[in-house]
């Protein structure tokens, strides 16, 4: 691709997510102009973090009106752009009508965006934000796989709109991306494939399903014990080094895990264990499949059986190996993540000491 001048601005949709956050912090340290595409540009409450930032960085930001469902309404704000990030997407794992809430404005809004991308003249790289979500369903997909782990090479062929709903609005938004790119010539697509996302916020209280997961661990929901339930996990931090890397490596190309770490419940749990000691009530125990697929339903409405039955006590293995042979990406120790995100909500009052 052509080189990006650092002199002109760089859009980030979503920007006021957790992910976008940092990567919208990582260009504000570079220097850039950021154009941040909001929902409402005129909520200085909502957008004070980021406001933050920018006074303290040599970058600037301005910021835009759009909606991710409305046509058009990213045309502002990518006015003038060499570079898009998409990150803007809903993840919310307890949904009533998945179709509406969570298949439409994820291959909705990525249509939106990257048809906006075809009307911008100025545009040469488009940075979308899929997820590891697009390459499987289940962990027990894994036992399909070419070689025992996930890569690039996989799709997730086996979610759908009753079975893990938001992985099968990753899958169709992404293939929505490549079928516009491929039709088109001017500007390329760089993809990042995320696995679960950790670390702290540049908003503290932040309402990522990351934050309500991670302070699970702490507030009592799993003081009987953790499921072993595998998963990857890459430190936001990690995460938008790897965006900005996409976006100004020229030769950056297709699909690409970011996964700092194959890991699973119980040995998230052991660092907070090692650090904050006995103040909170940490799992300490794994809790036997069978008891997982008994009570997961009615503990919460969203674990269906089917899901304990394919991802309990299988493991989670994806190849990293693209990400820092191709963008240099860096992933910091999991311990380090796992305590910065939990301190962090110590420190913003979300989590509290003695629900043992």
């Amino acid at each position: 691709m052509n080189e990006i001048a650092k002199n002109k601005p760089v859009m980030v949709s979503g920007a006021t997510g957790y992910v976008a956050g940092w990567i919208v912090k990582k260009l504000l340290d570079e220097g850039f102009t950021v154009h941040a595409a909001v929902r409402d540009p005129e909520n200085r409450e909502k957008l004070k973090y980021l406001s933050s930032l920018a006074e303290h960085a040599p970058g600037s930001i301005a910021y835009f009106k759009a909606d991710l469902l409305d046509d058009g309404s990213y045309a502002k704000a990518m006015d003038g752009c060499e570079v898009v990030f998409h990150t803007a997407s809903p993840f919310c794992l307890n949904v009533k009508d998945p179709q509406k809430e969570l298949i439409e404005p994820a291959r909705l809004g990525t249509r939106n965006v990257l048809e906006q991308a075809n009307r911008t003249e100025s545009v040469k790289r488009v940075v979308l934000t899929s997820s590891c979500a697009a390459i499987y369903g289940d962990n027990a997909d894994l036992e399909k796989t070419a070689n025992g782990v996930f890569t690039e090479d996989d799709w997730n062929v086996t979610s759908s709109l009753a079975h893990h709903p938001y992985s099968y609005s990753k899958t169709l938004a992404e293939k929505e991306a490549w079928k516009i790119c491929g039709e088109q010539r001017r500007w390329d697509l760089v993809v990042i494939n995320p696995s679960l996302v950790i670390g702290p916020g540049i908003n503290p209280k932040g309402t990522s399903e990351s934050f309500n997961l991670i302070r699970q661990f702490g507030d009592g929901s799993m003081k009987s014990g953790a499921p072993n339930w595998g998963m990857g996990v890459v430190d936001v931090r990690d995460l938008a080094d790897a965006h900005f890397r996409a976006a100004f490596t020229p030769s950056a190309k297709g699909r690409h895990i970011i996964s700092g770490h194959n890991t699973d419940f119980p040995s998230m749990a052991k660092p907070l264990i090692a650090h904050f000691g006995s103040a909170y009530p940490f799992p300490k125990k794994t809790l036997p499949k069978w008891l997982v697929w008994l009570v997961a339903p009615m503990v919460n409405a969203g674990m269906t059986r089917k899901m304990v039955a394919r991802n309990v006590n299988h493991p989670w293995r994806a190849d990293n190996s693209k990400s820092i042979r191709e963008l240099g990406v860096q992933y910091r120790p999991l311990e380090a993540s796992m305590v910065d995100f939990f301190q962090q909500m110590i420190d913003a009052g979300t989590v509290a000491p003695g629900k043992k």
